[in-house]
């Protein structure tokens, strides 16, 4: 569909941009490699750029890149500016954007606003936490003293020598895995925070993987919540990021990642993270590190416990129920029992959990044994804050409608750009297994409605959307992170004409091929944040064998434009004065 450009000038712009670049990294790209071909034409020549625009200073650092952009002959901004917030931002917010259109405007860029966002939903729970993706606990045992619910523990969770006190040698007694014992793990006696001894993990950088990590087997009930604490220490620990918590099943689902905010160096700290148990009666909690990073860490006083009500979700499809335990007669909130509600729903475990409270004149009894079924809503920490919203709540798309108003009457752009990646949790809730949709059909639903509100202010619209939850070849599968059903075929329930953006290197080809033989047009996005490897020529050589595709985008999510002019020349050619040219 696109040819390839091999003119002269082409070559030597991508060869003399890789000179500068591997200037300024000390040589660290091959010129060899550089002096390849641009690739296609492509009709999307795209940067992305993250700025919440709550300053001035927001405008002139978009501006640089912009012109610089210009010149190098790209045509689009994709902007992460707050968007989803949209609706509470002040009129500075609003003038700012309004600058920023004409910044674009002047350059022959296309302004392209990023966000409605599903799995990283924090800009629309900011109106109605309530709106949260809501995962069921079912079952929770509670004995009536003084009136108020106290959790019963049938099975105490325990995690085995969570303190390190008994070991041989190096290695610690209980864990099911322990990396390294006597080489990069070891118990020490001497740096500890209670006992007398803790775990120290050091030189993992050397090991396969990066790996410092210990876990254990834990016995759990299914559908109920638990917490983890530990305490922490590090010493020159680079990037103390690569620190972290898992909980995952035997099947390799991941139920809970939590990475702590760790100094490099760090006194004792305590972390404290949860996780709900799904269907499972096992999970293995795993402590530790992965992909080697410098210094060392301790561990110490690693436990669990069961939590009864916490981060709870009211809204209409995410009932209460209490019960008694043992004839089953169901109560009524209001009159038998106290509202249960959570007034600090923060969907993490850093705040005291709300009782269950019998009002005097109902029929809830001194030493009644009762069970509980509520929603909770969790924090998935993976490098970031991470709470889905329920796609199947009214309010949602009521909410997009008044973002993409309020976008439409301010910039009028005539491409959006749907942040529809990770979507980690949801599918549980009354609402949700009401409409007798997969997984995948659910997703598919979503992006069609939001389209939909798009052409709604402009028809003419296009719309690209990550690629990720329809891909099969990514997350587009069954038992994905916490949520319910089976995403396979989502692909198949979203408009032919959306473009999809497809970000995994090492699958770019895979990616590329199921979604052109779908139908779709796509872009692959190439960034450098995480590891070099993500060259620009092997996204440019994927695309060019992809008669679907129609661009590329410089994607960032640190703020990394070092590589610009290379991947310019690289992928879409010398096209110094031809800015905005399509």
């Amino acid at each position: 569909m696109f040819g390839i450009r091999k003119n002269l000038a082409a070559k030597i712009g991508c060869a003399v941009a890789a000179f500068l670049v591997a200037s300024m990294l000390g040589g660290s790209v091959v010129l060899a490699e550089a002096s390849r071909a641009p690739g296609p034409e492509f009709s999307h020549r795209l940067v992305m750029i993250r700025r919440n625009l709550t300053d001035d200073s927001h405008v002139t650092e978009i501006r640089s890149i912009v012109e610089r952009s210009a010149r190098l002959g790209f045509n689009g901004i994709v902007l992460s500016g707050g968007f989803d917030g949209i609706a509470r931002h002040s009129k500075e917010y609003f003038d700012r954007l309004r600058q920023v259109k004409a910044i674009c405007d002047e350059n022959g860029m296309d302004l392209i606003p990023l966000g409605f966002s599903v799995g990283y939903a924090g800009g629309v729970l900011a109106n109605d936490r309530n709106l949260a993706a809501a995962l069921p606990v079912k079952g929770v045992p509670f004995v009536v003293v003084n009136g108020r619910g106290v959790l019963v523990h049938e099975q105490p969770v325990m995690i085995a020598n969570g303190g390190f006190e008994e070991f041989d040698g190096e290695r610690a007694r209980g864990f099911d895995l322990q990396d390294g014992p006597g080489v990069l793990s070891r118990v020490d006696t001497t740096v500890r925070k209670e006992g007398r001894a803790s775990l120290r993990f050091e030189n993992v950088s050397k090991a396969e993987g990066g790996r410092g990590r210990v876990m254990q087997k834990v016995g759990v009930h299914p559908f109920r919540c638990y917490k983890i604490t530990l305490w922490v220490k590090t010493e020159g620990l680079e990037p103390s990021s690569r620190f972290q918590l898992t909980v995952m099943t035997g099947e390799g689902r991941v139920l809970m990642t939590w990475r702590p905010s760790l100094d490099p160096t760090n006194d004792w700290k305590e972390i404290s993270f949860g996780f709900n148990s799904l269907f499972y009666n096992e999970v293995l909690v795993y402590a530790g590190v992965w992909n080697g990073p410098s210094g060392r860490f301790w561990i110490d006083d690693l436990r669990a416990k069961e939590v009864g009500i916490l981060n709870v979700v009211r809204r209409a499809g995410t009932p209460v129920v209490v019960k008694n335990a043992v004839t089953g007669v169901a109560y009524e909130e209001g009159r038998d029992y106290q509202r249960i509600e959570d007034p600090a729903l923060s969907f993490r475990f850093d705040h005291p959990e709300p009782a269950l409270v019998a009002l005097r004149g109902g029929e809830i009894r001194e030493g009644d044994r009762l069970t509980l079924d509520y929603y909770q809503a969790l924090e998935l920490r993976a490098g970031g804050g991470q709470t889905s919203v329920c796609m199947s709540e009214p309010r949602l798309y009521d909410i997009w409608s008044e973002t993409i108003r309020l976008i439409h009457e301010t910039i009028s752009p005539k491409y959006y750009f749907l942040a529809m990646d990770e979507i980690r949790e949801g599918g549980w809730c009354e609402t949700c297994v009401s409409r007798g949709l997969s997984a995948g059909e659910l997703l598919g639903d979503c992006i069609t409605r939001q389209v939909e509100i798009i052409k709604r202010f402009n028809p003419q619209a296009e719309v690209f959307v990550w690629s990720d939850m329809l891909d099969p070849n990514h997350n587009a599968k069954k038992d994905y992170y916490l949520f319910n059903g089976d995403f396979s075929g989502s692909w198949n329930h979203i408009p032919k004409d959306v473009i999809i953006a497809c970000w995994h290197y090492d699958i770019r080809d895979k990616s590329l091929g199921h979604f052109d033989q779908s139908g779709f047009r796509t872009v692959g996005c190439g960034y450098y944040d995480m590891d070099s490897k993500n060259a620009a020529k092997d996204w440019a050589a994927s695309l060019a064998k992809t008669p679907g595709a129609c661009g590329i985008m410089y994607t960032t999510w640190k703020d990394q434009y070092d590589f610009l002019e290379a991947f310019a020349a690289c992928t879409i050619g010398d096209r110094t004065g031809a800015a905005g040219k399509r």
